[in-house]
């Protein structure tokens, strides 16, 4: 549910981020001893914006925070409060906690049969996928949720090597999201990120008589300590697993998962082929 103001600015649903940021805002505004109402002039936004941010029912524009951040003397706070909120921005609610326990993870796998896993998106693909969902996104939300989706892919590179492994159904490339075009240019990132010495990348191809993913797509992290924990995700919603016995079920079907797959040399070869190389 959103509503708009004056400013063409839309509300959402209060979370702990925004919670949180504009309960930075109201302590620092208290601490100059100033109300809403005296805040406005000085920060060029009317009362229900300010109000709306301290209420966390409004992702703040970088000039407010820049303008609160001067007029309030926020010592970088507000900045850093912004900074962490713009971190999650692009993130669906129920993906957070996943996205946080990913960050420090040391082992990453992941079965896909729906689209293409994040971590391995273009920029052109994430743009042809967000387009395409409704509810359609505003351009600041599309261009928030890409810009993360491209942050998180800094993972493959962090040292030490995080260790990923990947099984993308073919059906997934097939489908052609955002045209043929896009599509090349994702094969050819595909068989790039496929070359790094910390990435398997499998295909599980189009005809296969024995799949142990009839269930869903799902993912299983391992943390610095050394346990597993697991992820599947449905439409408008999404659970982090850590019973050990559904745990052990999913290890056991991503074992089945990465038999049944092609290898990643094999896998590659199909990549070409799908790009058309020789």
């Amino acid at each position: 549910m959103t509503s708009v103001d004056e400013s063409g600015d839309a509300e959402v649903e209060p979370d702990d981020d925004l919670r949180n940021f504009g309960e930075t805002i109201k302590a620092f505004r208290k601490r100059a001893g100033l109300t809403q109402e005296q805040l406005r002039p000085l920060v060029g936004y009317s009362v229900q914006y300010v109000a709306s941010v301290e209420q966390g029912r409004r992702h703040p524009s970088k000039k407010f925070v820049d303008k609160a951040e001067e007029v309030l003397d926020g010592f970088g706070v507000i900045h850093i409060a912004a900074k962490k909120l713009s971190r999650r921005r692009g993130l669906a609610k129920w993906f957070r906690r996943w996205a946080e326990l990913e960050e420090d993870a040391i082992a990453l796998n992941t079965y896909e049969c729906r689209s293409i896993p994040g971590l391995l998106q273009t920029e052109a693909y994430a743009r042809a996928q967000i387009r395409d969902v409704p509810p359609l996104a505003t351009v600041e939300e599309a261009e928030a949720r890409i810009a993360f989706r491209m942050a998180r892919q800094a993972l493959l590179l962090k040292t030490p090597y995080v260790a990923f492994s990947f099984i993308i159904e073919q059906s997934v490339i097939e489908r052609q999201t955002g045209g043929p075009a896009v599509t090349a240019e994702l094969i050819d990132h595909l068989l790039e990120v496929g070359k790094l010495p910390n990435v398997d990348l499998q295909i599980m191809p189009a005809i296969s008589p024995e799949h142990a993913g009839t269930g869903g797509s799902f993912q299983l992290l391992e943390t610095q300590e050394h346990d597993w924990l697991g992820y599947s995700e449905g439409q408008m919603t999404g659970r982090v697993i850590s019973d050990p016995k559904d745990v052990s079920d999913l290890h056991q079907r991503y074992a089945k998962l990465r038999i049944q797959a092609l290898n990643p040399v094999d896998s590659a070869g199909l990549l070409m082929r799908m790009r058309g190389s020789p």
